[in-house]
């Protein structure tokens, strides 16, 4: 498997809040940026094939 490089920041492209978060389960591996994913702050997010998880706690996405 072939390494990728990047020359400067990663940008997700969409915008996502708890209630618009799309199926874990369709998106396992995925990594997608939540605008109030921590206790109402944002965050970005990964699915672990069941649910979408924190990328700092690994705990779930909560908007308050």
């Amino acid at each position: 498997m072939a390494n990728t490089t990047f020359s400067g920041p990663v940008k997700v492209s969409t915008t996502f809040t708890v209630a618009t978060v799309p199926d874990a389960t369709l998106s396992e591996g995925g990594q997608i940026y939540v605008n109030n994913g921590a206790n109402g702050s944002p965050i970005i997010a990964f699915s672990n094939g069941t649910a979408w998880l924190r990328c700092d706690t690994a705990g779930a996405l909560s908007a308050t």
